[in-house]
């Protein structure tokens, strides 16, 4: 019987020229076929049922092994996430989820948050029943962008995917990284080997290693830096958003950052898209704009102002979320009122402001833009 698994999708494509040929997409698409049809007949056991299992009178129902789930890694822009949203399409399963990792994460803490305020025993660990209850819910679990900076998260991150994966859940991940580089130099880190060692357990590892950036193909001839501030600007920065999305589902997002939200208006996936006044405009400081950059490869800014002294503290905050993209290597799309030699003609800071005017001009060289994202 025909099927459209994965790998057919992937192959349509190609054969759409949607696609380009890769060895080693080719590989990801022939791995996630495999689970695609490991899956058609798997089912998490729920465990005995009935009043002869709750008195422990009846034998306990076998476990089905889960199948093994997928580690895929590789550098920004070769596909990880085309292929994991190929396999989701297809995944012949009801009780899945697909959702991008720090939101995973920030949900969870959510979760926490109410589990604590409801229960009577707030001194009882929350962990394994929310942990259950996801697998109960969605035991396919696509996590895009896994990546941890918060030492929040990696203190308790390895605890509840071993409560998953003793649900019988199957996972499914994207990274920039090797497990073994994740959370790197970061504190404490001996206390997040375990969960390091229960991924390279429990996934299969494939490392997509393209030659190619194929984020960058999709802006290839169009510019991104965008002046002065009209119709055809507005145009052509949201057709620069939608080839940057690439087909992914674009929605409000949050960035947490020490106890606190702060809202993405648009996001995609591993891009962002901010109105000037939404970063620059509310008292935001170095470390939400470096969080920014750490977590979105690439950060869409529309209708950046002239800046000066009627508008100094808009102006500092401006040069310091530039900073942080440019240490990062974001990509960042910009549309202003004027070019970035113009944008702070005169007066207090001007002076200053060349330094920025010199990184908003590198970060539209090519070399920039094919310089690996830092997190």
């Amino acid at each position: 019987m025909p099927h459209n698994g994965p790998l057919t999708l992937y192959r349509a494509k190609l054969q759409r020229g949607e696609l380009k040929p890769d060895p080693a997409q080719e590989l990801a698409a022939e791995k996630f076929e495999s689970l695609y049809h490991a899956l058609r007949t798997y089912q998490p056991s729920s465990g005995p049922v009935g009043w002869k299992a709750r008195f422990g009178l009846a034998r306990r129902v076998e476990e089905p092994t889960p199948p093994v789930g997928l580690y895929i890694y590789g550098e920004v822009g070769r596909g990880k996430s085309m292929l994991m949203d190929l396999f989701y399409s297809t995944a012949p399963v009801k009780a899945k989820k697909r959702i991008h990792f720090h939101e995973f994460m920030r949900d969870f803490h959510a979760e926490v948050h109410r589990w604590r305020q409801t229960k009577s025993n707030s001194d009882a660990d929350p962990i394994p029943p929310l942990a259950k209850k996801i697998a109960e819910e969605s035991w396919l679990l696509c996590l895009d962008e896994l990546e941890i900076h918060d030492i929040t998260d990696a203190m308790i991150v390895g605890r509840i995917f071993g409560e998953l994966f003793k649900a019988g859940a199957v996972v499914i991940t994207t990274s920039n990284r090797h497990p073994d580089d994740l959370y790197k130099n970061g504190l404490q880190r001996d206390r997040f080997l375990p969960f390091i060692a229960l991924i390279k357990e429990k996934l299969d590892l494939l490392h997509l290693q393209s030659d190619t950036d194929y984020r960058l193909g999709r802006i290839k001839g169009a510019p991104i830096y965008h002046a002065p501030l009209n119709g055809e600007t507005a145009q052509a920065v949201d057709d620069l958003f939608t080839r940057l999305a690439d087909g992914r589902p674009v929605k409000e997002d949050k960035v947490h950052v020490s106890g606190r939200d702060i809202p993405v208006p648009m996001a995609a996936g591993d891009v962002a898209r901010f109105d000037f006044e939404d970063l620059c405009g509310k008292p935001l400081g170095p470390g939400d704009y470096l969080q920014i950059a750490t977590l979105y490869d690439a950060v869409v800014i529309t209708n950046v102002p002239t800046l000066g002294v009627e508008n100094k503290d808009k102006a500092r905050r401006f040069v310091t979320l530039i900073d942080a993209l440019y240490d990062h290597r974001t990509m960042v799309v910009i549309s202003a009122a004027a070019p970035p030699e113009t944008l702070y003609p005169e007066g207090q800071g001007a002076f200053e402001f060349q330094r920025t005017v010199s990184r908003l001009m590198e970060m539209q060289s090519e070399e920039y833009l094919r310089s690996k994202h830092l997190t």
